[in-house]
């Protein structure tokens, strides 16, 4: 199973009949491991990630990162304040930090204008958010392991 999600992580294109060849298993197991998978919710999603920078989407959105000090609530912790910012269209990603911090939150949207709003109006009067703290992403060299910038080789250097 493990290896077939290695495989499925690095190209989710592959296909069943790939996979088997590659894992010296039938089509039919492959088929069952993935279903099952799918099933348990281990794989929630294949996407093609794409380089805003190639196709001109970055000059249409504003991402940022807020780190949120919270305060967990009673008998439910800092699930259920989470399960209300998540559900903001604007946030891409949510995530529960150790530190100075208590959430770190991805946001985008189509202007500075636009995710200050978002923050100040939406996250900041959230009831037991203590404060918030904004950075805006300026450009992305690397992200889950995905490099998003092509660096050009100096021609002078010596070949390997």
């Amino acid at each position: 199973m493990e290896e077939i999600l290695d495989l499925l992580r690095q190209n989710a294109r592959l296909s069943v009949k790939d996979i088997a060849a590659m894992t010296k298993k039938t089509e039919e197991e492959v088929a069952a491991i993935i279903k099952k998978l799918e099933d348990d919710g281990v794989i929630l999603k294949y996407a093609a990630i794409v380089n805003p920078e190639k196709t001109g989407e970055d000059k249409d959105v504003v991402r940022a990162e807020i780190q949120l000090q919270v305060t967990p609530e009673r008998e439910h912790g800092f699930d259920a304040l989470a399960d209300r910012i998540y559900r903001f269209p604007q946030v891409k990603s949510l995530f529960l930090m150790s530190g100075g911090y208590d959430f770190k939150v991805i946001v985008e949207g189509d202007s500075l204008q636009n995710v200050a709003l978002f923050v100040s109006s939406k996250l900041a009067t959230l009831e037991g958010v203590r404060s918030t703290k904004t950075s805006f992403i300026l450009k992305t060299y690397k992200e889950n392991d995905i490099i998003y910038v092509q660096s050009e080789r100096d021609r002078r250097e010596a070949q390997a």
